[in-house]
Parts: C-alpha cells; structure tokens; sequence
C-alpha cells in the first residue's frame, strides 16, 4: 500500500478484471497525471469482467473492506465501465466510480490548449457521458430554463439529454469548420511538397523532445502522459533539404474509442504522413515495450494508417548499460538507437529519415539562365546541396528535388535528361 499525505484530495483504490500477468501499473500512472493519490489495489484474475458488477460478487465484498482500510474515497476501474456496472458498483462499495475512460477523458481536458482541442474533449466527454447523465449538464440546464424550452410531461433526464445532443451537433459542426481550417494549412503545405514525417509512439515516449533535438524548436516537454495533444509541425533540414515532422498525440493501450473518433481531424496528419517514426521507449522493461508496441500498431489500424511506411526509434537508451544495448539491438536491429534528451543517435536517425524518403526524390539535369536568380535560389532551398558549373550559356544544375516539384523547372531540363 503506498503512503499518502494526509491532505490528499481524492484517493483512489484501483481495481480491475485481468487476465494473468496483466497490473495496474498503467492505471496507477494515469492517475497521478490526472492528480489523483493511489492508496490501494485490487485485481481479480478473471478473462472476462463479470457484465452486472464487473468484479464477482465476493471480491466485491472485498474491495469495499480494502478501500475503507485505505480510507480511500473514489474508486478507479482500469477498464471502460457499461453504465449498469458502474451504477451497482457504487451501489455496493458506497463510494464515487470512475472507469478508465474517464480518467483520460479528464487529463485530456486539463491539457488541451487548442481551440480545436477543446472542442474534440468536449465531444468525447458528452458522446462518453450521454448513457450516464448523473447531473452532469448544470452548465446546459441554465441555457434552457424557461418557457417553450421543456416538452409536455418532459423528465429533466430527458431535457438533459436534449440538451447534451443540441451541443453535440453544435460541436460537430464547429469541428468541420476547423477541420476546414486545418485542409486549407495542409493544402499550403502540400504545394510546398516537402516530404512529410509524422513522430507516433506511446504517449510519454519522448516524441516531443525528440521533435527539439531534431530540429531545434521548443515545443514543451514534461513528465506526464498525454502532455501533447495538438500536433505540432516544424521544418527539419537534412542534407540540407527541408522536410515536415510533426508531433502527434501520444497513444495508450484501451484508447477510448471515443477519443479516436473526436480526434480524427488531428490524426489525419498521422494517416497523410510519407513516413511514421515509431518512438519507443527503450528503458522500459520489455514485456512493458511489447505491450505499448502493440497498443499503437492497432491504433494506427483503427485511424487508417497501418500500412503507411514505418521507422522503428527506440529513445531513451541513456538509460541503458551497454549490455541491454546490445540485447536491445539484437531484439530489433532494424531499429535506430537514440537518447533525445542527450542527442546521442540522431545523425543515424537523419540518414535513415534520408533513405527511407529519397523515393520521393527526382534527378534533374537543368541549364538555368543567369538571369533567373530566383530559381537558383529555389533550387537550392529545395534540394539542399546541389553540383552546379558555370558555363557561357548559363549555371548547369545537378540536383535531387522532391517529385511532385519536378515540373517546375521543367522548362530549364537538359536534353535527354
């Protein structure tokens, strides 16, 4: 049992149906990001959630007896609760439920900084909340006290609810708006043709910090799950040719499906991206590694962008004796081994981004008039390094450029190149 200070606000005793070799240790973290103290801990190794009272009747019994001794005051389920179990459970144990769902739910809304954002949380929230409907609408219930806002013989769950489904439209189409939004940015983008490269990975594997690491940005960074839910996209240069990397939201194992679905018009530059990195967090023990590579090689199925090209990172291995390198290296050796906080690795990983992308490259052969500085210039920003000679007829040009921009220097193209 862990100790606690006294003064702990809410205290959460844990429970959960696992198959064998399965813990709480996941749970437990998402707690502590949500701001919750951890008092205790039950499971009951069971394959399926009993459906009325998701534990069986006798551990029931036993859970309300441990969380009094813990003197905890909520209790934590690491699984998504049907509206029946969650009911008889705090029916039976005498203290607030919350499910697995809601905890992320809840640390969403505290981290969500975008309007956009925002607006994807409050969607999760009230789709997830719409069966349930314990008094959680008081902010809309004041939008429709009056005359002409309730039906004949209308109940309050009933206004509740209509109310909960009115907002759910209004967000729906704001959403769409926004998403408009967003494919006008990526249309800009797109004409600029640069390689795209999308960071995806369990949610506390260092993707931010390796954002910075690579190209030099800022993009805050803290120990906690889901602490970037926007994406964030900044230019790395490689070779000296300019790519996109974009930070994405982190996953976890039981992503509320809710969250995938509100959150489709942010991932939709996951399911775009030329190249997904997969960072991984190398420190972690590897029972622990499989299960989040798992976790986010099915997420990525859910979203759409399973077969989209893969690059395996395993970050973190500052942390690491050169032994478990080795094991680690031998486990995956097609993978890239770095230390983001410690930039060690991360020319390996440059390359590697470089190869992986360079069928999205073209051989151009150009003859480009003296004259027509601007397209030199361009061709430079485009390509990086280029081989050039200067010749009485004007600046002959080697250079690889992205194919979709091949056409624009068409009109300089030697013969028979």
């Amino acid at each position: 049992m862990q100790a606690i200070a006294p003064r702990a606000r809410q205290r959460a005793f844990c429970i959960a149906a696992l198959p064998a070799g399965d813990d709480l240790s996941e749970l437990a973290e998402l707690l502590r990001t949500a701001g919750v103290a951890v008092v205790g801990e039950m499971v009951q190794q069971r394959e399926q959630p009993h459906p009325n009272s998701y534990l069986g009747p006798g551990k029931v019994v036993e859970a309300k007896a441990a969380a009094k001794a813990c003197d905890a005051n909520l209790i934590a389920c690491d699984d998504e609760l049907t509206a029946r179990q969650e009911r008889n459970l705090e029916e039976a144990l005498g203290l607030p439920v919350v499910d697995r769902t809601t905890v992320i739910l809840d640390i969403f809304a505290s981290h969500a900084g975008s309007a956009e954002g925002k607006l994807q949380v409050e969607l999760a929230q009230l789709e997830y909340n719409m069966a349930r409907m314990r008094g959680l609408w008081s902010h809309l219930e004041r939008l429709g006290g009056g005359i002409g806002t309730r039906g004949p013989g209308e109940t309050q769950i009933e206004t509740d609810r209509r109310l909960a489904r009115n907002r759910i439209a209004t967000l729906r189409r704001r959403l769409e708006h926004v998403k408009g939004t967003r494919a006008v940015q990526r249309a800009e983008r797109e004409r600029a043709a640069l390689p795209t490269v999308a960071l995806v990975g369990y949610t506390n594997a260092g993707k931010s910090t390796l954002l910075n690491a690579l190209t030099g940005s800022e993009v805050g960074v803290r120990d906690r799950l889901f602490h970037t839910l926007d994406p964030t996209t900044r230019t790395l240069r490689l070779g000296g040719r300019p790519y996109l990397l974009t930070d994405t939201v982190g996953f976890i194992s039981k992503l509320p499906h809710q969250l995938v679905d509100a959150f489709a018009a942010t991932l939709e530059e996951t399911r775009r991206a030329e190249l997904l990195v997969h960072v991984l967090d190398a420190s972690a023990p590897q029972a622990q590694r499989e299960v989040m590579k798992q976790a986010v090689e099915q997420t990525l199925d859910e979203i759409g962008a399973g077969e989209r090209p893969r690059l395996l990172v395993l970050n973190k291995v500052d942390l690491l004796d050169e032994q478990a390198r080795e094991e680690l290296h031998f486990a995956h050796p097609d993978a890239v081994l770095v230390s983001a906080a410690r930039g060690e690795g991360l020319d390996d990983l440059g390359g590697r981004i470089e190869r992986e992308l360079a069928h999205l490259l073209r051989a151009l052969d150009l003859l480009v008039p003296y004259a027509d500085g601007t397209s030199l210039a361009e061709l430079h920003e485009l390509a990086g390094e280029v081989t050039r000679e200067d010749t009485a007829e004007g600046v002959r040009v080697h250079a690889l450029v992205p194919a979709r921009l091949a056409e624009r220097f068409a009109r300089f193209a030697l013969e028979g190149s």
